[in-house]
């Protein structure tokens, strides 16, 4: 009898956790209580590290660099200290797909013997432990994308992105956990489960590179690298409080990496770095496109990372709203207050019309089930594993004719163009508006990816940054009154961050969630145009300076 899709679920779950070292296993006294939900500081109170652990592991990636280039630290240690971090964090929160702990260990041994008998490192990032999303490819291993059918089907290639990490010095440790083919904002599929915020266990810590901003947010690697097709490096960047940088199509390598709607190619995915600092963004970014990418990946432009500079007084667009959901008072007071701190140091702040969006928003996602869902289908279909909720839309599509498919894509690129003019004829250098329409959500309420989306649809270059601000359950009430937008908006307003529902102007009970998000970070989103990555990057530096 065959195995059913839940057998081979529980069986590859069991498998990962018997890659974890035994003595980096928790044991029932060990493990924090469900109740216990901010795990963040458990390594430092947990007593299961040594200093040097705990030293290594909180260091940024560029200085880890400089310690481990200088001999202060080898590679070896590192990749350990990492290792150890990242077997528990996992424990706690869900966050790993596959391990590669002992190639690991072995690379940063010969990296360190090279640089012992050389005195060189072989490339920048020599000798740093670098994670990577599920969907990069590493031959023997699984890139399973969350498909029970894809569970123990091991990669015979590399993808590009990995190839030029480990030419440059890197090593690969573990891959992490993504939502079933990377279409869902949160990070859960019926493979592994639900990764799960570290700040907060009840939170979703977003999708689709949902894996690694719990794996960098628990301090259990120094930097990472997602991907990003309506959102999925700044959806959960926000949702963790770091940072991440997404690129425009062609700056870093795409080539061989898994998707579960290969082919589907109006909208690309990119891949980019994710971060505690903007310091390790500007490394990656840096150090691949140095490598130049293009020299291996066609779809890859050749243009060298270059040396920008922000405007002294940039000249600023804002967004409040999409038209199509309120952000909840959090963020619309971290953004509101980020305003007044920009205009106070003299920069120029503009009005953003969202009129082209909702427009944009729905291109996009009919360009995701364009074929009817017949993609996920069939992946599905071998082992009998059941469509997830979240992902209903693509059970019940309608494929598109050809000549519908071109309709939506002359759409797309009318659209496209008048944004292009809307951002011309006002003269701004970039644009600030919310990451997500609020700070985080509870697990499994995550709605309305059009903040990030939009920007996928027409490519333009876009980083999201922790403001310092938190939710504060004492002082976001929500005064304000509006005409609901959408059904995303009401369940949003129903549902997140709102202290006080509001009725008709009326206040209702205090909202069960202004518990679950108090004291929950507050990211913003910075958008510029099309392969501006060094100037959105140094825009953000900008802003933060003013924060």
């Amino acid at each position: 009898m065959a195995p059913t899709w839940q057998d081979i679920a529980s069986a590859k779950q069991q498998a990962l956790l018997d890659t974890i070292p035994s003595e980096y296993r928790l044991s029932p006294s060990q493990l924090p209580p469900d109740t216990q939900l901010d795990v963040t500081t458990f390594p430092e109170s947990s007593g299961l590290f040594t200093a040097e652990e705990l030293e290594i592991t909180s260091t940024d990636a560029s200085e880890l660099l400089t310690k481990i280039h200088s001999g202060q630290w080898t590679s070896l240690a590192v990749t350990k200290a990492f290792i150890h971090r990242a077997c528990v964090a996992h424990q706690l929160t869900n966050c790993l797909s596959e391990t590669l702990f002992s190639t690991a260990m072995s690379r940063a041994a010969e990296l360190d013997n090279h640089l012992k008998s050389t005195g060189k490192p072989i490339g920048p990032l020599h000798g740093l432990p670098i994670s990577l999303k599920d969907n990069f490819q590493l031959p023997g291993v699984a890139s399973s994308l969350g498909f029970v059918t894809w569970a123990d089907e091991p990669a015979t290639s590399t993808s590009i992105l990995p190839q030029i990490l480990s030419i440059l010095g890197a090593v690969h440790y573990v891959k992490t956990n993504v939502p079933t083919a990377m279409m869902i904002a949160e990070t859960v599929n019926n493979l592994f489960g639900r990764t799960t915020n570290p700040r907060n266990r009840a939170l979703t810590s977003g999708g689709s590179s949902g894996g690694e901003s719990s794996l960098l947010t628990f301090h259990a690697s120094p930097l990472g690298v997602g991907t990003d097709i309506g959102g999925s490096l700044r959806i959960p960047a926000a949702c963790t409080g770091i940072y991440t940088l997404r690129p425009s199509f062609g700056r870093f390598p795409t080539g061989g990496a898994r998707s579960g709607l290969a082919g589907q190619e109006a909208v690309n995915s990119v891949n980019g770095p994710m971060a505690r600092s903007v310091a390790s963004l500007e490394l990656f970014a840096s150090s691949v496109v140095g490598a130049e990418p293009w020299l291996l990946d066609p779809k890859c432009v050749p243009i060298p990372w270059r040396d920008v500079s922000a405007p002294q007084e940039m000249r600023i667009a804002v967004l409040e709203c999409d038209g199509m959901v309120m952000p909840t008072p959090p963020v619309r007071r971290a953004l509101r207050e980020t305003v007044r701190k920009l205009q106070r140091a003299g920069h120029e702040i503009l009005s953003w019309d969202p009129t082209l969006h909702k427009g944009l928003y729905q291109c996009l996602g009919t360009f995701f089930t364009a074929d009817g869902g017949e993609s996920l289908k069939a992946i599905l279909r071998p082992t009998g594993e059941p469509f997830r909720p979240e992902m209903a839309a693509y059970g019940s599509a309608q494929a598109l004719s050809v000549q519908e498919y071109w309709d939506v894509q002359a759409k797309r690129s009318a659209l496209a163009t008048d944004l292009l003019t809307q951002w011309r004829e006002l003269g701004c250098d970039c644009l600030l508006l919310p990451t997500t329409p609020y700070s985080t959500v509870p697990n499994g309420e995550f709605r309305h990816v059009a903040y990030t989306g939009v920007f996928n649809i027409v490519d333009w270059s876009a980083v999201s940054f922790p403001t310092g601000m938190k939710v504060d359950k004492n002082v976001d009430k929500e005064t304000e009154t509006w005409e609901i937008m959408s059904e995303d908006d009401e369940y949003v307003r129903d549902h997140c961050e709102f202290i006080f529902a509001l009725n008709n102007g009326e206040p209702l009970t205090q909202s069960d969630d202004a518990d679950k998000v108090h004291d929950m970070p507050i990211s913003l989103q910075l958008v510029a145009q099309r392969f501006e990555e060094e100037k959105v990057i140094e825009m953000m530096k900008r802003v933060i300076e003013v924060l």
